[in-house]
């Protein structure tokens, strides 16, 4: 019989460097992945992405201008003496994050933007994850996903002219099968998977399996705001020259990489209060047999 325990997991995070995550540790094994990055350090606003690995918060938008938002590139600041909580400020919006972990030992962070009401964004938690070629990815029954145009070299049929994206069903859509993340076969591809028809769906969770050991994250929303697990599948493909690994499972508020493709439900609107409020939970869980 199988046996499911929770594993405590502690977190670090770096405020200087866009507030980056750079640590997610629990039960002997480090969940972020990491490579080195020179240029990370020293980015300026409106510089490239460097991809560092760890998770990035990307807002207002992953793909396009700027380059995975505009907040990964600026220091943030600490509210308080702990340094639990830290805002950044951009010129259209400012957001806080406040992190804590539960009693059960999940991470918890807290988010609040702050805009003019109609303001419109994507969020990402930009999570590239150190796991084997034997991982998987679990979403709900009757996850819907939508692929993007790097994955039309996989696909048996033509890419439709001037389509940003196409739909399907998870774990296969158009035929492209997503939820295994391994071995290396040159490929890269995103895609971004949601609850069915649902335009506003409250939450959305991902489930990475590897081994024994299993990761949950969910983003969860009391706003009304549009849900998503953004998946980037680089194995090997990317870039070009110099491909290299990286797995993104990603939480979004939103379904779009970029935000100018974003049509009415595809991306979160500031209400008229001024605010939205959501909510990544991360936790961590280890398989054992028992007889």
């Amino acid at each position: 019989m199988e046996t499911l325990t929770r594993i405590p997991l502690s977190v670090r995070t770096d405020a200087a460097h866009g507030g980056r995550w750079t640590s997610l540790f629990g039960g002997g094994r480090e969940w972020l992945w990491h490579r080195d990055e020179p240029r990370r350090n020293r980015v300026a606003v409106g510089d490239a992405f460097a991809d560092a690995g760890g998770l990035e918060e990307c807002i207002p938008t992953v793909r396009g201008t700027p380059d995975h938002g505009d907040a990964w590139s600026r220091a943030w600041t600490a509210l308080g003496k702990q340094g639990l909580e830290l805002v950044v400020h951009c010129p259209d919006f400012s957001l806080t994050r406040r992190m804590s972990v539960d009693d059960d030992g999940a991470v918890v962070a807290d988010y609040r933007l702050t805009a003019e009401p109609g303001y419109r964004f994507i969020w990402a938690g930009h999570a590239l994850l150190d796991v084997s070629p034997r991982a998987t990815l679990e979403f709900d029954q009757g996850t819907k996903v939508r692929l993007f145009p790097e994955a039309a070299p996989y696909l048996s049929d033509p890419w439709p002219n001037g389509d940003a994206w196409i739909e399907g069903d998870w774990p296969s859509p158009a035929g492209l099968r997503l939820d295994t993340l391994g071995p290396d076969d040159g490929s890269a591809v995103g895609a971004t998977a949601y609850a069915g028809e649902v335009c506003k769906a409250a939450s959305a969770t991902a489930l990475v399996l590897d081994g024994p050991d299993l990761l949950r994250m969910t983003v969860e929303t009391a706003d009304a705001q549009p849900t998503a697990i953004a998946l980037w599948r680089n194995l090997g493909g990317f870039p070009q020259p110099g491909p290299y690994r990286s797995i993104g499972v990603e939480p979004m508020l939103g379904r779009v990489f970029d935000l100018s493709d974003a049509r009415d439900g595809d991306c979160a609107v500031n209400p008229t209060t001024g605010e939205v409020h959501w909510r990544l939970t991360v936790a961590a869980f280890r398989r054992t047999e028992r007889n």
